[in-house]
């Protein structure tokens, strides 16, 4: 779980600041890959049960797993392809396909051996030991918890390392090579304790069997499409020429659950982007909180934090309390209260986005220019830039000219240096070009330059940069500088000094140096530090956690009691399914939809949950709670009756069928 969690806490980070995708593409390949991570469960689920067994179809996907995290760990050396040895890979298509094929095979691993670790967890367990099994169980949940917890508090960490042979870069392959390096160990150690493991032989895969029954029902009645042969009861029966009737009532028990199913994956649309689009949005907001500094991909640690929290307190005192107030809590209403709990989550995000689009800097458009006039000459001096007025700059100072329609095709922002004025002709004057920064600074970091004001050369140099030598009267470049307290060195070869200065996030600075040892900041683009706290995130968080224990627990619990016996991991293959589609969903909306605002994206989510929720709320009021077991158990003594008893067993079975009392699952189970 740490090895999963780990690398997918900095995935998207990953594709957008390593790989330069945009937030588009980073995100709908980010869900791609979650969505094959749950479509790959049913390929494992078949292959152990019909062919290799539960625990080698473990060992053999591991070892896929395990190759897979390596090969994420090896495309991310940046120092592979950068034969300039600037900091950026020059052969992007080569660690574009590395990874590609690093996420098919953690895909394949993961999703393969998901069905397979808890059922054979479960098989080392007999009959009589429900005990035993029970805390093993409850033992299993906490480590998927505690592995997401820590992971995704350590590889942001990682990640947020500088690492490289010839430049130093954040180190995505230090957070994508510990998991690795523990999906490997883990491989080790489970295969150290073979010769105790109870290993069941493969039985016979029943999804592969529901298919084939289900098939043979459709072609069937195709067959039969004809007015002249009698219709009947339900399409399913028509599969009964070749199947056992017992087969047939299970699969119809099935098919009535995944219905329900068919709205579901619209709230893992909504929950899954807390790994993708809400991580993005950390990367704009202020993540000192005052104790601790949170990395943007750190605010996930919230979700398994509440989980561990929320998930007794629900069990233990919520629900409780909700059956003594006399309310029929049942299973469907918690999942349509959890669907609603997510969709707010997603109001409270775009609320937050709204907070942090008054943060923004306003950039000129495609129709627009902007210029701003450093003067760094020693006394005042007066421009004038038709039509616009005359302009009086100070020594040091600055100041903005903004002209719309001009004939360019894209935004563009100017800063010009006014280095000496001795005369009114302007012909004489030095005006050197540079062009200013137009978006914020990537990663949450800090854009420095620094111009040099003096007739000698000046060279800066920090732990985190090095500006080298700056020539007389010009400029650096930009240099990406993180959050923290930085100290400059400065030295003209005569003087020797430092300049300390603390920095946020997101903003560019112009540090202008009229002398050595005096520096000052300007900020010709007026791009501030992210001033809105990501502590802000803390209510969606909370709101979708609680959307998560009250829609997936209560959601995996129903399934469980409504499914029969031998066809509990149809339905859970099912389940997965719909968090893939899901996943998918939000695929396609990134990719077609191409909604600016954010937070415009954040309420259409929120809008179409809201109203899937409203439809599943009314399938739900028709659903009628079964007892898997005593109709199984009923249609099982049918074949030892007489005709004349069958006859009676026929309409005690329809009243179990189509009972419209509620079930508590719990307390049912328990008394079975």
């Amino acid at each position: 779980r740490f090895s999963y969690y780990g690398m997918r806490a900095v995935l998207v980070l990953y594709f957008k600041y390593f790989l330069l995708w945009d937030e588009d593409l980073a995100t709908s390949i980010y869900h791609a890959f979650v969505a094959l991570c749950y479509l790959t469960p049913i390929l494992g689920a078949i292959v152990a049960d019909s062919w290799l067994g539960k625990f080698r179809t473990i060992i053999y996907l591991s070892i896929v797993y395990a190759i897979g995290q390596i090969v994420m760990a090896v495309s991310a050396i940046h120092d592979i392809t950068d034969t300039d040895r600037n900091g950026t890979p020059d052969n992007m298509t080569f660690h574009v396909a590395l990874s590609m094929l690093g996420l098919v095979l953690i895909a394949l691993g993961t999703g393969g051996i998901k069905p397979c670790v808890s059922a054979f967890g479960g098989d080392q367990f007999e009959e009589h030991q429900t005990t035993q099994r029970s805390t093993f169980f409850s033992v299993f949940y906490l480590c998927i918890n505690a592995g997401s917890l820590l992971s995704t508090i350590i590889t942001p960490i990682l990640r947020s390392k500088e690492c490289g042979i010839h430049s130093q870069e954040q180190c995505y392959p230090l957070a994508f090579g510990v998991p690795a390096v523990l999906m490997v160990i883990s491989l080790v150690v489970f295969i150290a304790g073979s010769g105790m493991y109870v290993k069941a032989a493969p039985q016979g895969n029943i999804i592969l069997q529901v298919c084939k029954c289900i098939g043979f029902a459709i072609k069937n009645r195709f067959k039969h499409r004809s007015s002249k042969y009698p219709k009947r009861e339900h399409w399913m029966d028509w599969a009964s020429e070749k199947y056992d009737k017992l087969l047939i009532v299970q699969i119809k028990m099935v098919l009535k659950v995944l219905f329900l199913y068919i709205p579901l994956p619209m709230f893992w649309t909504l929950f899954d982007q807390k790994g993708s689009r809400w991580t993005l949005q950390a990367t704009t907001m202020d993540g000192d909180i005052g104790l601790i500094v949170l990395q943007p991909d750190q605010m996930q640690t919230v979700n398994p934090i509440l989980i561990l929290t929320l998930v007794p307190i629900m069990d233990r005192i919520v629900y409780p309390l909700i059956k003594k107030c006399g309310f029929n809590f049942s299973p469907l209403k918690r999942m349509t209260v959890g669907m609603f709990l997510a969709a707010m989550a997603f109001v409270a995000a775009a609320l937050v986005q709204l907070q942090i689009d008054k943060t923004l800097p306003v950039f000129p458009s495609s129709s627009q220019a902007q210029l701003n006039l450093l003067n760094i000459a020693e006394s005042g001096v007066t421009v004038t830039i038709p039509p616009n007025e005359p302009v009086v700059l100070g020594a040091g100072q600055v100041n903005l000219i903004k002209k719309k329609k001009v004939a360019i095709k894209l935004a563009v922002i100017q800063i010009i240096f006014i280095t000496d004025i001795t005369c009114i002709q302007t012909i004489h004057v030095h005006l050197p070009q540079v062009e200013d920064k137009t978006a914020k600074p990537e990663k949450g970091g800090n854009e420095i330059r620094f111009v040099n004001a003096l007739s000698t050369p000046v060279n800066v140099s920090t732990k985190a940069a090095n500006y080298e030598t700056i020539s007389p009267l010009l400029f650096s470049n930009y240099s990406l500088i993180p959050q923290g307290k930085h100290t400059f060195n400065i030295t003209n070869g005569v003087q020797k000094c430092e300049y300390t200065k603390i920095l946020g996030y997101g903003a560019a600075y112009t540090i202008l140096l009229p002398s050595c040892c005096h520096p000052h900041t300007i900020t010709p683009c007026e791009i501030q530090p992210n001033s809105v706290s990501i502590a802000l995130q803390i209510p969606q968080y909370f709101l979708i956690t609680a959307g998560e224990v009250v829609f997936s627990v209560t959601g995996l619990e129903f399934s469980y009691s409504q499914a029969p016996s031998n066809m509990k991991a149809v339905l859970q293959a099912g389940w997965l399914f719909t968090v893939a589609v899901g996943n998918f969903i939000v695929l396609i909306v990134a990719e077609l939809a191409k909604i600016p605002q954010k937070w415009a994206e954040y309420l259409l989510f929120a809008c179409l949950l809201v109203a899937v929720c409203v439809i599943f709320s009314i399938m739900a009021y028709f659903y009628t709670y079964m007892d898997p077991a005593a109709i199984e158990a009923q249609y099982r003594e049918e074949k030892e009756l007489e005709p004349e008893e069958k006859e009676q067993l026929e309409m005690t079975k329809d009243q179990v069928v189509n009972t419209t009392e509620d079930v508590d699952v719990f307390s049912r189970r328990t008394k079975m």
